[in-house]
């Protein structure tokens, strides 16, 4: 149906509204509509769980234009069984606007599969919908250009600059729209770096930031000539925005370079297990802004990466991932040391989390006032998973055998000795225990 016939028709109708008759098609469309959504709601299929994504995402889209499509066949009928006996201008002109209704449900649901990043799409889609519907309908009725020649005429003031309500609302679509276009494309270039199984995860989540970053700025360029800004002001904002970095944004725009710096260098990794400030953890996120630590007893510490640039960072998986503990024990002077030796490796070999390579070894520390201190090292190669709970299973077996075996582990005691004189200092009676 073209404009011209859309306009004749809302000609006629204006004609009919002053007509008693006009109650006849009001009821014949209310009647029909009731009518398309009962049997709209009758028509609500959905696929089940074990079917494929095709049946699933037709029987959504068959959900979204069963009303419309409904709705304009009942008012076919109906417009054929009034039109002996009345006019039917109001549903001629109701069954294009549900027409449309259909096709722009369908398109948006369209759009929602095509963006599979959009989750925002998703979450607005029937806003989205009525939006579009709302506005193709003043279109399609001719009252869209007398709503923007109203919306022209209404202006505001700000100094000198004089600026329409068309304008700012124009310039408001233009930037959502543009930027929400920049936020579903990074997504997507996000989304399809991170299954590039030949990149580093660092240099993806480097890449990703990137993209996003440079998307948002093609954005902003793209959208300031059609809102009617010069893009020149650019170079005064840039000059403030670096004023403003030197001084109060400085902390900030150091963590950010040295996100990039770290992902960039790869001298920190997800995964890795590091030291810093005395906080030894996992690294499970890396920003631009700040590292994820996870401790062992479950807190995540979130480290500005300044600090991660700046200060001594303990990496204990950067070229290797196994690490070597230690348990240390004391035992008596007389102690035959090469059976405990042979006991402590024959219990470190024994143990499921010590590696075979390299082997475990077992050595004097020092020779203490009240032993000699033996020290037991060995290898896991999950450090994620603790060492200490290995080193109590391994202390513990020690104890068991060395006790079973007759070996010593001393413990401390002291001599005392106590003299007894007289006043003049000579020697008396001593007592020792």
């Amino acid at each position: 149906m073209t404009e011209n016939q859309i306009g004749r028709l809302l000609q006629d109708l204006w004609s009919d509204l002053q007509q008693p008759g006009i109650l006849w098609q009001v009821g014949v469309l209310a009647l029909c509509l009731a009518l398309a959504w009962w049997l709209g709601r009758l028509l609500q299929w959905r696929a089940p769980e074990a079917s494929g994504e095709a049946v699933k995402r037709g029987a959504a889209a068959a959900r979204r234009v069963a009303f419309p499509l409904l709705a304009v066949l009942l008012l076919l009928a109906g417009r054929a069984a009034l039109a002996p006996w009345h006019s039917t201008h109001l549903l001629s002109v109701a069954i294009p606007l549900f027409g449309a209704l259909a096709g722009v449900r369908f398109a948006v649901y369209l759009l929602r599969i095509a963006f599979t990043h959009g989750g925002w799409l998703e979450a607005f889609e029937r806003s989205i919908t009525t939006v579009i519907w709302v506005a193709l309908a003043l279109h399609l009725t001719g009252l869209l250009p007398e709503i923007v020649r109203w919306l022209q005429e209404v202006e505001f003031h700000a100094g000198k600059q004089s600026v329409s309500l068309w304008t700012l609302l124009s310039a408001l679509f233009w930037v959502v729209f543009t930027l929400l276009v920049a936020l579903w494309a990074g997504a997507a270039v996000e989304a399809r770096l991170m299954r590039a199984e030949h990149l580093h995860s660092s240099l993806r989540v480097v890449f990703a930031r990137l993209a996003k970053a440079l998307l948002l700025v093609v954005a902003v360029l793209a959208v300031l000539p059609l809102v009617g800004v010069d893009p020149t002001v650019l170079s005064v904002f840039g000059g403030a925005l670096g004023v403003g970095l030197g001084f109060g944004l400085q902390k900030i725009a150091s963590n950010y370079l040295s996100g990039f710096i770290i992902l960039l260098d790869r001298s920190i990794r997800l995964g890795d297990l590091i030291t810093v400030e005395n906080n030894y953890g996992e690294v499970t996120h890396i920003t631009t802004r700040y590292t994820v630590l996870r401790l062992q007893t479950g807190v995540e510490a979130i480290i500005p990466n300044d600090a991660l640039v700046t200060t001594t960072v303990l990496n204990h998986s950067y070229t290797d991932r196994r690490a070597r503990l230690a348990v240390r024990v004391q035992v008596s002077y007389d102690t035959n040391l090469k059976e405990a030796f042979a006991i402590m490796l024959e219990i470190a070999r024994a143990h499921a989390r010590v590696l075979k390579e390299p082997e475990p070894t077992a050595q004097v520390l020092t020779l203490a006032d009240g032993g000699v201190q033996l020290e037991l090292g060995f290898w896991i190669d999950v450090p994620e998973a603790g060492g200490q709970n290995v080193r109590s299973d391994l202390s513990v077996a020690i104890l068991d055998k060395f006790n079973a075996r007759g070996i010593e582990i001393p413990y401390p005691r002291h001599d005392v000795r106590l003299l007894q004189g007289n006043s003049a200092g000579l020697p008396g009676n001593s007592a020792e225990t």
